[in-house]
């Protein structure tokens, strides 16, 4: 397949890139003693993108011979040529990147194909009886497995040539409790890039769904808390969360060029000097993050950005149209979700430097205020970096000393604000190690983490 792709996008008359894409997806779902789904989907395809008279023009094909795929490269162009005649913005270049070629992968372990499906169905099975059979107080429970495994071919006119087989599969735990009328819920999730056992790790499914359990039951006797604005302590997943959605989201260069409220500010401070945020295609500090890629889709080496540094605002991110429009290198966040779909400047592993602080440390320093961990079902964030989020857990921090649990908690406040609160950043880091997906118009994997942060956010609350 890469020689024949090198072979049709070299053989073009304008620019060309030709990308295959083969993935195979199984979902597993159990809900209350019911199996909901048990499906396994292949979908393989190529992609053809043309710049023809400055404007892309695109088309795919599952119909993978020469002809196939020739055919597809006409009809791109055709598509470009088209288009050209109504559109006021043409693409004078994209950004020139040294030659790529070569195969990429993950050293697996433990592969998924080594586990029958029937192996992956009695696991989910099992963990949401043991939701169910938790605590009489549980009223519903949940537990599913999924795995994407995506083998990518990528050629360019210009000099790229690579193969890429990447795995990741995923399991969530969902719980919801009830009592006297109340009901509340408890989730926990693990997603990585990488085998069976790398998924496993850290926590076992049955602690993924102890968790989940304990969650849903905890929430039901705790109150809510006062609305305030106020001192916090995020965990690694919120710093994460807060890094992705209410930051990087206003650092992807397309959303830049449309008006987002980082354009122009490069070079300025928009964060505590405590704060350096990057985006890489590679695992950074620990492994198995799900954005990891080692190229993107464009067939550019994903490489570590860095975001901003110390507090000042350094790069964007881009792929290759937004890089020559902006006159820098291109940073490897081109990403494609399915063959039939056009690279969109999309987030890998997004995530918040480690600083020197203990957790011990950012928790004695604070005399009234909040420990809050991990995301809960709701949350948003836009272009002016503005976000409001639902909290899975949180705390009460009162002299310096954690304490009493709440439920339903949320905060929000513009993000650029909140990392100029920001007074001290913790010694530790973790991935979300997500199950979740990133929506800009198609889905993608990604993965966000940090360390701890202290910092002030707007708490919701409801009057008792």
């Amino acid at each position: 397949m890469l020689e024949l792709l090198t072979s049709v996008a070299q053989g073009a008359d304008s620019w060309a890139e030709v990308r295959y894409h083969a993935r195979r997806r199984k979902q597993i779902r159990v809900r209350n003693g019911r199996l909901e789904e048990s499906s396994s989907t292949e979908r393989a395809g190529v992609g053809v993108r043309v710049l023809v008279d400055g404007v892309f023009g695109f088309a795919s094909t599952t119909d993978l011979s020469r002809e196939g795929i020739l055919r597809s490269l006409r009809d791109a162009q055709q598509a470009a040529r088209a288009a050209a005649s109504s559109k006021k913005h043409r693409i004078e270049k994209l950004a020139s990147i040294p030659p790529t070629a070569g195969a990429f992968g993950f050293d697996v372990d433990d592969p998924l194909d080594a586990h029958t499906l029937e192996e992956k169905l009695e696991l989910v099975q099992r963990i949401e009886r043991r939701i169910a059979a938790s605590d009489p107080r549980i009223v519903s429970s949940s537990a599913s497995y999924g795995e994407l495994v995506d083998e990518k071919v990528i050629a360019t006119s210009d000099g790229v040539a690579v193969h890429l087989f990447q795995s990741r599969p995923e399991f969530r735990t969902i719980a919801t409790a009830g009592e006297n009328g109340m009901q509340s819920l408890g989730m926990d999730s693990v997603g990585v890039c990488g085998g069976w056992s790398d998924m496993f790790c850290k926590r076992t499914a049955e602690q993924l769904a102890d968790h989940a359990a304990k969650m849903a039951v905890d929430k039901l006797a705790a109150p809510f808390p006062e609305g305030e604005e106020a001192t916090v302590i995020l965990d690694p997943e919120l710093v994460g969360i807060l890094a992705h959605e209410a930051i990087g989201h206003t650092v992807e260069a397309d959303l830049v060029l449309g008006g987002a409220i980082t354009q122009g500010k490069i070079g300025q401070t928009v964060a505590s000097p405590l704060v350096t945020l990057c985006d890489s295609g590679h695992s950074e500090r620990l492994p198995h993050a799900v954005g990891t890629s080692p190229v993107d889709d464009e067939g550019v080496p994903a490489q570590r950005t860095v975001v901003i540094e110390r507090g000042v605002l350094r790069s964007y991110l881009h792929d290759r149209e937004t890089a020559a429009h902006l006159g820098v290198e291109p940073t490897g966040n081109a990403r494609a979700w399915e063959y039939s779909d056009q690279p969109l400047i999309r987030m890998r592993n997004t995530y918040i430097e480690q600083g020197d602080t203990p957790l011990a440390e950012m928790i004695a320093g604070v005399d009234h205020g909040y420990y809050l961990k991990g995301l809960g079902m709701s949350g948003q964030a836009d272009s002016n970096a503005e976000f409001m989020f639902g909290v899975g857990e949180a705390w009460r921090i009162d002299g310096g000393k954690r304490g009493e649990f709440l439920r339903e908690v949320t905060i929000s406040g513009n993000a650029f604000d909140v990392l100029k609160s920001v007074d001290a950043v913790g010694n530790d880091f973790d991935w979300e190690y997500s199950a979740g997906y990133c929506g800009k118009g198609q889905p993608a994997k990604v993965d966000c983490g940090g360390p701890h942060v202290r910092c002030r956010i707007t708490i919701g609350g409801r009057q008792q």
